[in-house]
């Protein structure tokens, strides 16, 4: 059995998908960030960076959204989570990687901007640059669906599990994203998965338990 350790509205929802396109059984342990639960003797000794997603695999710990999804895919070939072609895998995993050193800092940026600057007057200036890199990040996305339908192509992958998270805190911060028409109508498609549809959902009823 596989134990899933994520936090309601986090990036840990991106393998929180992965999982349930699996289909495999598994366990969901939420960590509730808000309550500082990441920071707990106990939690520390599961992933002592004291961050969501960890995924409890055999005995193994595994972290961090890029490697857990592509655990997955791996273990799971017949899902499809990931191209068997292996270009096509590496631009998948690739991608992942831009989404967790690049656009996720830069919505950080714009939301903790605190994390980022000791001083207060700072914090103004750090908070506008993440507003502008994590918008034209999302520009970005909005684009690559346009071309394809999906963010990576013509079938759906688990990058697309991923890019759920961000138009979700964009949406949540009060940015425009409905104005990124291509995005916009992915999310209605992604809404449509029965997978996807019941991460979202389940994690719902956790942040309002």
């Amino acid at each position: 059995m596989m134990t899933l350790y994520f936090s309601p509205g986090a990036c840990s929802l991106a393998s929180h998908i992965g999982l349930e396109e699996t289909g495999a059984p598994y366990e969901a342990k939420p960590i509730l960030l808000a309550k500082g639960q990441q920071r707990t003797a106990d939690y520390l000794q599961i992933n002592p960076r004291g961050k969501v997603p960890a995924l409890s695999v055999d005995g193994k710990i595994l972290v961090e959204n890029t490697g857990i999804l592509t655990y997955l895919a791996r273990r799971f070939p017949d899902k499809k989570l990931l191209p068997a072609d292996p270009a096509e895998e590496a631009r998948c995993i690739g991608t992942m990687c831009w989404f967790s050193s690049v656009v996720h800092p830069s919505y950080q940026r714009f939301h903790r901007p605190e994390r980022f600057a000791d001083s207060e007057v700072a914090h103004a200036a750090v908070k506008e640059n993440g507003r502008k890199s994590f918008w034209a990040n999302l520009q970005e996305i909005d684009s690559m669906i346009q071309a394809n339908g999906w963010v990576m192509g013509k079938e759906f992958t688990a990058v697309d599990g991923y890019a759920l998270v961000f138009y979700g805190w964009a949406s949540r911060s009060g940015m425009p994203v409905t104005e990124l028409k291509n995005y916009t109508a992915w999310r209605e498609r992604m809404m449509q998965r029965p997978t996807v549809r019941k991460s979202v959902e389940s994690e719902e009823s956790v942040s309002a338990s």
